[in-house]
């Protein structure tokens, strides 16, 4: 058993682990060596979730705030990354992440899921295709942008019953993604 001194030498020990903030020197260091070797600047998401409406009523914008995320964007120039980073066997998905994005955008930043899938469909999407010959199954794409953040998937009570509703989450609002897609929008 630890006696009363070696008690008072833990806690020691543990103030000073967080007097040296050593969980944000560890990332600053990694944004350091990310920046110089690599490339890529290491950008910091505030990770939200959409807060709960189980009444269908609009609630107040919050943050409930998690675990810290990050994203890399490549510094490289366009050439440089074009010819040596892009995978062009991924282009697709970027494809796909772009118009749906976008679409979600232009209506406001949300969509019920039924709305979206009338739009993909008039892109030749349809929700039910398991075997699209280029995306494979099409609502495992649209998760997997759940999944890596570009949305946020919330079910929603409304007068007809229960329904997904898709809102754009950190990295589809990261000024380096909706500005692109605003540039792309209004050259249209």
């Amino acid at each position: 058993m630890a006696t009363s001194d070696e008690l008072a030498q833990i806690d020691i020990s543990k103030e000073n682990y967080r007097q040296r903030a050593l969980p944000t020197l560890v990332i600053n260091e990694a944004k350091d060596r990310l920046a110089t070797t690599f490339g890529y600047e290491m950008r910091e998401l505030q990770r939200t979730h959409a807060p709960a409406t189980r009444s269908g009523r609009p609630s107040q914008p919050q943050l409930n705030v998690e675990a810290k995320s990050y994203v890399l964007i490549s510094n490289l120039d366009p050439e440089v990354y074009s010819k040596y980073v892009e995978d062009k066997g991924a282009s697709h998905l970027s494809g796909f992440a772009f118009a749906v994005i976008s679409t979600i955008h232009l209506a406001g930043g949300k969509m019920p899921e039924e709305d979206l899938w009338h739009q993909l469909k008039r892109v030749g999407l349809n929700e039910n295709d398991e075997t699209h010959p280029v995306l494979g199954n099409n609502k495992q794409v649209l998760e997997h942008l759940v999944q890596q953040r570009y949305l946020l998937k919330e079910k929603v009570a409304g007068p007809e019953g229960h329904f997904m509703m898709y809102e754009l989450a950190e990295r589809a609002l990261d000024e380096s993604i909706s500005g692109k897609i605003k540039d792309h929008i209004s050259q249209k």
